[in-house]
């Protein structure tokens, strides 16, 4: 099919992850006052979501404190400068077997496995205006981790995120992802007009090739919103691909520590420099207000103390 090239993008930064980069990079945030700061400084770049994990203070792992997502949450909404706030819902669903000949006891030390209400806890407690629902269960690079979501917790959590009025934003780590979200839209668990992630390059989902992407592309329906990303060097040039074939783009330390070979980023930076990708291409970066009006979002004021 022929591309539509998007002429009005917005940005998503996803600022700290959940992956082991906390002491690849000292630009990774990791304290609730350190997310937020960057997250509003993104916002102040050009990024009209920012995308939200928390992290142990003091060691940086990931975590799924509540004190964490609520600090984060208050902060950012306090901030001068507007942002839509998109929180993690992907927590929880880690299951790291044993070695190949003893898959079983599951590790106990590296398995985090909670059920629905659990995983959404924090959403529930914060309502960030969306949140997102990885769509599937997949393999990941580590030779024994699953990320695991069974058709059945993501109905739950679904169900959850659209009586919270919190819009999913749907994460798709390959093809069958998106089948199984337009199933749960065809059967009322999610709003139709869905927004979706698609997550390129990942080990082992969708592969990092235009081929797969442009599939994945074709297979969404055109009522519905999305963006796309790839990790490392090849962040950027997603973002322009992403803009090419119709979509709107994803930057941010989660995906990317890089701002040039052998040059550390900030979230700031990485925004700025998709920004000039984006105008560079004819097409213009729009904020959180027109995102809002895009996507039915209302927007959320601070949390009660």
């Amino acid at each position: 099919m022929p591309l539509t090239m998007n002429r009005e993008v917005f940005i998503t930064c996803a600022i700290t992850g959940s992956g082991a980069t906390q002491d690849r990079s000292p630009h990774v945030p990791r304290s609730p006052k350190q997310i937020a700061d960057s997250a509003i400084d993104a916002a102040r770049a050009g990024a009209a979501i920012v995308h939200c994990h928390v992290r142990d203070p003091e060691t940086g792992a990931p975590s799924r404190r509540l004190d964490l997502y609520r600090d984060v949450t208050e902060r950012i909404r306090a901030a001068e400068v507007d942002v839509v706030l998109n929180l993690t819902a992907g927590m929880g669903g880690d299951m790291v077997f044993g070695p190949t000949e003893a898959p079983l006891p599951l590790k106990a030390d590296a398995t985090d496995m909670i059920g629905a209400t659990a995983r959404m806890a924090h959403i529930a407690e914060c309502l960030p205006e969306i949140c997102t629902l990885d769509c599937g269960t997949m393999n990941f690079a580590e030779a024994d981790y699953v990320m695991t979501n069974t058709p059945g917790m993501l109905r739950a959590m679904g169900r959850m995120m659209t009586e919270l009025g919190v819009k999913p934003e749907i994460e798709a780590f390959d093809t069958g992802h998106l089948w199984f979200a337009k199933q749960l839209v065809e059967e009322g668990t999610l709003a139709p007009q869905a927004l979706v992630q698609l997550c390129m390059g990942v080990p082992w989902g969708a592969p990092n090739d235009l081929n797969t992407l442009m599939a994945m592309v074709n297979a969404i329906p055109p009522d519905w919103t999305w963006s796309a990303f790839s990790l490392g060097r090849d962040q950027m040039p997603y973002a322009a691909a992403a803009v090419l074939a119709g979509g709107n783009v994803r930057v941010g330390l989660e995906d990317n520590l890089f701002l040039d070979k052998g040059v550390l980023a900030t979230n700031a930076q990485l925004v700025d420099r998709a920004v000039t990708v984006i105008e560079g291409m004819g097409a213009r970066v729009i904020g959180p207000d027109a995102v809002r009006a895009r996507l039915g979002l209302t927007k959320r004021a601070p949390v009660p103390s």
